[in-house]
């Protein structure tokens, strides 16, 4: 740890240690104490898929977490940041934010902030570059409708991953082969195939209170809806949520008519260089999009 690993905060103590030091149950209470859905599960597959640090009292309680995930060679995504209630507006969140600054070097970096963190991150450089729509609630059954012409739908396996690793890094713009091989472990995937080929795919798993779609690549609304349908269709009744950038247009509205309003947003943010691909420019020309996050940590 670096000589900042501890701080005087009030009157807390508060030292930082290695994530994978805290206890599973630790980290859930601590996501729970902000209304985060976060269960012991979530947070046990985000902690294999990056690194972090947690900030603990005199007695050992985590009140503080902050995780950094490595995707290209100079690119990082940051998530996780979670301060105690009792510690906020006391400095916790920009301690540990500057621990990570320091472990990322140079990296360009990318986060999700919530509207309570947005000032600090702007105080540190950030800038801000698009909302993110939290949708979610009690799915409804979707109407059948006809796939797009010449396609068909098939659940993926561990051997498309080389291939959803290639499509989702031309819409992501980094390679995030380690997460997806993680996700699809853990997940019911979908692959809208079209002459052959993968042209779009969806990821659902167990999440917080109930199942979370994500990630979602796909060329158009029009894919990006055939590619959840069924996600939904299994899931109508109980809670559901997906995270996505899109804002306007079919597949908002789909998600909308489908018991899955925007319950939040969240603002990507960047350090450094742009973060995201420019949907606008992507959209209509046959490059892939980024319609479903894999989580707020990952994008």
């Amino acid at each position: 740890m670096a000589k900042s690993s501890s701080i005087q905060l009030d009157s807390f103590e508060l030292t930082l240690s290695e994530m994978e030091s805290a206890d599973l149950d630790a980290l859930h209470a601590l996501s729970l104490s902000v209304g985060w859905p976060h269960r012991a599960e979530d947070w046990q597959i985000v902690r294999e898929m990056g690194r972090g640090v947690v900030a603990r009292d005199a007695i050992g309680r985590v009140l503080g977490s902050a995780m950094w995930f490595d995707f290209a060679p100079d690119f990082t995504t940051i998530g996780m940041v979670i301060t105690s209630p009792r510690l906020q507006m006391l400095g916790t969140g920009r301690w540990m934010m500057e621990h990570v600054l320091a472990q990322t070097g140079s990296r360009a970096l990318g986060l999700n902030a919530t509207r309570a963190a947005k000032r600090l991150y702007q105080s540190l450089g950030f800038r801000a570059e698009k909302l993110d729509y939290q949708c979610n609630g009690e799915a409804v059954s979707p109407l059948e409708v006809s796939l797009p012409p010449r396609t068909r739908l098939r659940a993926l396996d561990p051997a498309d991953l080389a291939e959803i690793a290639a499509l989702d890094m031309l819409a992501y713009g980094a390679d995030r082969m380690p997460v997806l091989a993680r996700l699809l472990n853990v997940s019911k995937g979908l692959g809208l195939i079209r002459d052959g080929r993968i042209a779009a795919y969806s990821l659902c798993r167990r999440f917080g209170r109930g199942h979370v779609i994500g990630p979602v690549v796909a060329t158009s609304d029009e894919d990006a809806i055939a590619v959840i349908r069924p996600h939904v269709a299994d899931h109508a009744g109980s809670f559901l949520r997906i995270d996505t950038r899109q804002q306007a247009g079919a597949f908002p509205q789909f998600l909308a008519q489908s018991g899955l309003p925007v319950y939040d947003t969240v603002t990507s943010m960047s350090l450094r260089r742009a973060w995201l691909q420019d949907d606008n420019a992507q959209q209509g020309g046959g490059r892939p999009i980024v319609y479903g996050l894999a989580s707020q940590a990952l994008g």
